[in-house]
């Protein structure tokens, strides 16, 4: 069977994806010692590889050493040795598709029990109620420190290139530190990183700048931004739309569009309000609308699990299909619906009351599903919730004693 799902897409940049399917970036927190990857994350790649998708896009890749989600997070920066990352990037282009690195910083969005810094544009922590102290207190950054985080971007990208990935992504999303400074509700500054949607958006402005300053004209360089933060008061779809009118000029391939963030869990298809609720494609409304005048190609990620779906968001003029945990539990999916056949499998929502856990849990559960993969086993997604978020937490504090270890350590330019 034939569609436009399976037609290649040209980018700007001169690169061809081979189909309009991309794995879209899940944390996978697989990092081995020295926060690198290693043989579960190779062998998690070339499975997904060997399925018929046309573009991967990694977990997100911290541009800063002492910033991370979680102490299983890949970083890459000036001191990382490249050889795991030229093994990675091979392991991702095995099937001949395309190997992006998404490329991050979490701002504020750090658990409490994690060393080094948390930042964002003010001191304004995560609000999770009674869940609120699973996060570290936030201090503003300075503008040497807003200045420096740039820099870092163009560094994670051009050594992403060197290692053979076709291209990154920045994310600009799901509540993370740019997605933070692009918040009127977080970002409070009152010097030229605040106040207006402009100023807002300058750290994100200059990072592509600078990325895309210190990369080939053939290597892609995507953003990930949220449709919406699904907060009253905050980012919202008006505002995405300006901003991918102000990406447009600056050599932007792809933008993905997402929504939600900690706070507001629309991603994993629970947010504070009902829009993007109980249906697959969460955003598609949304994506619709700014279909209409976007300058650029959208990739559409959240809920995405059935062909039929998937069709629809193209006909609505999409380019790109993003699925995450659909993948985490088929990973050959775009072969599947190229042959006429469906999953066979399907991951059920966590349905708590506690939202903030409830996303945890569904968090916890992908990731499980992608270890599975990574052992070369096959996905298990009849798993209850609660035993892969126990099992999640044990290996969280295996990890952060490793991290710690690490962090501690001098490092030298590699």
């Amino acid at each position: 069977m034939t569609s436009e799902l399976f037609s290649p897409l040209p980018l700007r940049s001169g690169q061809i994806l081979r189909n309009r399917i991309a794995k879209a970036a899940m944390e996978e927190n697989m990092a081995a010692y020295g926060q690198r990857p290693d043989g579960p994350l190779f062998t998690l790649y070339r499975r997904w590889a060997a399925g018929g998708t046309g573009l991967l896009i990694t977990g997100n890749v911290m541009v800063h050493a002492e910033a991370l989600t979680g102490p299983g997070g890949v970083v890459l920066d000036e001191h990382s040795p490249l050889e795991p990352f030229i093994e990675w990037a091979r392991a991702g282009k095995s099937g001949g598709g395309a190997m992006w690195m998404q490329i991050n910083h979490p701002g504020r969005q750090v658990a409490s029990d994690m060393p080094g810094v948390v930042w964002g544009p003010t001191d304004i922590g995560v609000n999770l109620g009674k869940h609120s102290s699973r996060f570290g207190r936030p201090t503003a950054m300075t503008p040497q420190q807003i200045n420096e985080t740039v820099t870092r971007y163009a560094v994670t990208a051009h050594r992403a290139e060197k290692a053979g990935f076709d291209g990154v992504e920045i994310h600009a999303a799901h509540g993370y530190l740019l997605s933070q400074f692009l918040s009127p509700l977080v970002n409070k500054r009152t010097d030229q990183w605040g106040g207006s949607l402009e100023n807002r958006a300058r750290m994100l402005l200059d990072i592509v700048r600078a990325v895309r300053a210190a990369v080939s004209p053939s290597f892609a360089v995507a953003v990930k931004l949220n449709s919406a933060d699904f907060q009253r008061g905050g980012f919202d779809a008006d505002d995405a739309r300006q901003v991918i009118e102000m990406l447009e000029p600056l050599g932007v391939d792809l933008v993905e569009l997402s929504g939600g963030s900690y706070e507001s869990p629309a991603m994993t298809g629970r947010s504070a309000g009902t829009r993007t609720q109980a249906r697959e494609a969460y955003f598609l409304d949304l994506a619709r609308d700014l279909v209409k005048t976007s300058p650029l190609p959208l990739m559409l990620t959240g809920g995405i699990t059935r062909r039929a779906t998937a069709e629809r968001v193209l006909d609505s003029g999409v380019a790109v299909i993003g699925m995450g945990t659909a993948l985490a539990v088929s990973p050959d999916l775009p072969d599947r619906w190229r042959q006429g056949r469906e999953a066979d499998r399907r991951m059920r929502p966590v349905n708590w009351s506690d939202k903030a856990l409830a996303s945890a849990a569904s968090m916890a559960l992908v990731r499980h599903q992608m270890r599975r993969l990574a052992r070369g086993s096959s996905p298990r997604p009849g798993t209850h919730p609660a035993i892969a978020l126990i099992s999640e937490q044990r290996r969280q504090r295996k990890a952060l004693r490793g991290y710690r270890a690490w962090l501690s350590q001098p490092r030298s330019a590699s």
